[in-house]
């Protein structure tokens, strides 16, 4: 598969780089897709909810009456769940909602997302760059150069480049990743992927 270069300015260069099949045109597995976006999220979750149980409420623990002879319930604690400020039953605990993807799962996945993205014409691939010191208004001028910023968009670079991510950061919508971190979330959450050209070699490299 090959796909036209652009420059900074979104403008075609007259180059052609090949993307590798084996990452931007496969038959996209929509359930792995669905996994490693499941599993993304899951993980992001603080898990930090409770509820307190009998043991942990205050108040006293007597017997608000005899257990036999007033016509009524047999009542053991204020702090029953059955009452107004009592505990609650099977309240949630602390815990961790991550859990485990294999390897070539979660390898799957990213490539299937990519490939959606391809087929979808929302993948360009730009010349590498980087900018003298960071400022925001050149990363927006990058973006409107593409049509990008009223969009959401993922810049995917070979390494982190701390002027470009500096420039970013204030861009609302605009995420950057290198090739090595990518996640398939990113990937989906996105409406246009930009691919500096050094990356697609460091996302060949990253599969093996």
């Amino acid at each position: 598969m090959k796909a036209e270069v652009y420059n900074v300015n979104g403008q075609a260069t007259g180059r052609s780089i090949e993307l590798p099949d084996a990452i931007f045109g496969i038959e996209p597995n929509e359930h792995v897709i669905y996994l490693a976006v499941k599993q993304y999220l899951a993980g992001r979750r603080s898990g930090t909810h409770k509820t307190k149980e009998k043991s942990e409420l205050s108040g006293s623990t007597r017997k608000l009456h005899k257990q036999k002879g007033t016509g009524g319930s047999r009542k053991g604690s204020i702090k029953n769940p059955l009452f107004k400020g009592g505990a609650r039953i099977f309240g949630p605990r602390p815990r961790f909602y991550d859990f485990k993807l294999n390897k070539k799962v979660k390898s799957l996945a990213k490539h299937s997302a990519l490939s959606v993205k391809a087929a979808g014409s929302s993948i360009k691939i730009v010349e590498d760059f980087s900018f003298d010191a960071p400022k925001t208004k050149e990363y927006l001028k990058f973006l409107q150069a593409f049509g990008l910023e009223n969009k959401k968009s993922l810049l995917i670079l070979p390494e982190l480049n701390e002027n470009v991510y500096l420039s970013s950061r204030n861009v609302q919508g605009a995420a950057i990743a290198t090739a090595d971190n990518l996640n398939t979330y990113e990937i989906m959450n996105n409406n246009a992927i930009l691919i500096s050209e050094k990356s697609i070699e460091a996302l060949a490299n990253s599969q093996n």
